[in-house]
């Protein structure tokens, strides 16, 4: 534009002198204005202000603290030395080879033991003799020999008695092959036998049944080796076999309310036959005189021999799936009443009886035909009760009906039996029947 002016000549405006201060002027200018940012619309002034500085710069990305706060912290430098350290030698208790090792401790530090080597527990392998393995150790030759024997305590002090890895490393080239259930087997009879012949019974004496522990693992092979389609078979004939348990269990509620529906009737009946005798006897007393007299009249003993031929505990088998608890067997079935269960409990303290004795398949057995005796004699014990009370009452109305003369009692009748085999099959044994008969006999 200054060439086009000058060929035309016309005149040029006044141009500003070019100093220092008005290029530093300028470029500040352009500075301000590139530092500048508008706020965007809709935020508030005061938040847009949290997010830049007096010197508007832009926000850190991390949380810095570069103030110096109100006051400077100063260290603190004591007067007091620095207590010397040294790098110096130790060894491991533990340790057989005589290692020496390095560490820092205090110079003021006495010299102690090393801390860790407590952990090192090593266990009681014991040892035999020549004499001990001739004498009480020497098995078939067909399964442990003595090398075999000493190679298996060899491993057990090795390996501190862990029996996978004394298995693996076992030497099968020259000892042939043995499995875990083997070494256990061996191992736990050796040391039995040894505790016993040296006489320590503070050791227990642990024993190992190999034959069991191999077939848990085939069962459990077998159990883990199941296709789906067995283990769906397998479920789908659980889910048949709880459906066939509820019918069983609906049949039999419905069979019990048969029976009360029937035992009821019974019962009604019964009433009335014996209300219409009630009234014919109220009519003739003489009659009632003859037939006490000719006829025994409805007695407790009958009830109560029924009662005690239906006594005892009949346990049912456990037939349900899966997994179960032997000491099931031991517990009273649901229709055991509450009076009889607080009487048997009588009984096991009389009798000085563990209630809970350990639920081996013998004691089992034992303890429950034990607890169904004992309900026996309890009921047992009612009935010469009731048979006595019986007996005393037809005394009375016999020395009622007959004044002045006594009715002699045999003492055969109300000897009190001691034992459950005097209930059953000792001189009392017929002691219902025969009661029954004397009082027939006396009226």
């Amino acid at each position: 534009m200054a060439d086009v002016r000058d060929i035309l000549d016309l005149e040029r405006p006044p141009t500003p002198e070019l100093t220092k201060e008005s290029l530093l002027a300028r470029n500040k200018k352009i500075y301000e204005k590139k530092l500048a940012v508008k706020r965007p619309e809709g935020m508030h002034r005061e938040v847009f202000a949290l997010l830049y500085n007096d010197n508007k710069d832009a926000p850190p990305l991390l949380p810095t603290d570069t103030g110096t706060g109100y006051k400077s912290n100063k260290a603190r430098l004591g007067m007091k030395k620095v207590r010397r350290w040294e790098w110096a030698p130790f060894t491991n208790p533990a340790r057989t080879d005589g290692a020496v090792f390095h560490h820092w401790k205090r110079a003021s530090d006495e010299p102690k033991e090393y801390p860790f080597a407590k952990f090192n527990k090593q266990l009681d392998i014991p040892s035999y003799t020549m004499t001990d393995y001739n004498t009480h150790l020497k098995t078939n030759l067909t399964k442990w020999t003595k090398p075999q024997t000493d190679h298996l305590f060899d491993l057990a002090k090795r390996f501190d008695v862990r029996f996978i890895i004394m298995a693996d490393r076992w030497d099968r080239a020259n000892y042939g092959s043995k499995t875990v259930e083997d070494l256990k087997e061996r191992y736990y009879e050796v040391i039995g036998i040894l505790n016993k012949v040296r006489g320590t019974p503070e050791k227990k004496i642990f024993t190992f049944d190999g034959e069991h522990e191999r077939r848990r693992k085939e069962q459990l092979k077998k159990l883990f080796d199941r296709t789906p389609k067995q283990i769906e078979e397998e479920q789908m004939l659980l889910n048949e076999l709880k459906k066939i348990e509820a019918r069983k269990k609906e049949r039999e509620r419905k069979t019990q309310d048969l029976q009360k529906l029937i035992s009821q009737a019974d019962q009604q009946q019964a009433e009335q036959q014996q209300h219409q005798q009630s009234g014919s006897h109220k009519k003739s007393d003489k009659k009632l005189k003859k037939k006490i007299q000719q006829q025994p009249r409805p007695s407790k003993v009958d009830s109560v021999v029924s009662a005690v031929e239906s006594a005892g505990i009949k346990f049912t088998d456990l037939r349900g799936t899966g997994v179960s608890l032997r000491s099931q067997k031991m517990k009273l079935p649901a229709n055991v009443g509450q009076k009889k269960a607080k009487a048997l409990e009588q009984a096991l303290q009389e009798f000085k009886v563990d209630p809970n004795p350990p639920p081996i398949e013998e004691i089992c057995v034992a303890f429950n035909e034990l607890r169904s005796d004992m309900v026996l004699l309890c009921e047992l014990r009612t009935a010469l009760a009731t048979c006595n009370f019986e007996l005393e009452s037809l005394k009375h109305q016999y020395e009622a009906l007959c004044p002045g003369k006594t009715l002699n009692i045999p003492a055969a009748l109300v000897v009190v039996p001691q034992t459950t085999e005097e209930l059953q099959g000792g001189p009392a044994g017929g002691m219902a029947d025969g009661g029954d008969l004397g009082v027939a006999g006396l009226i």
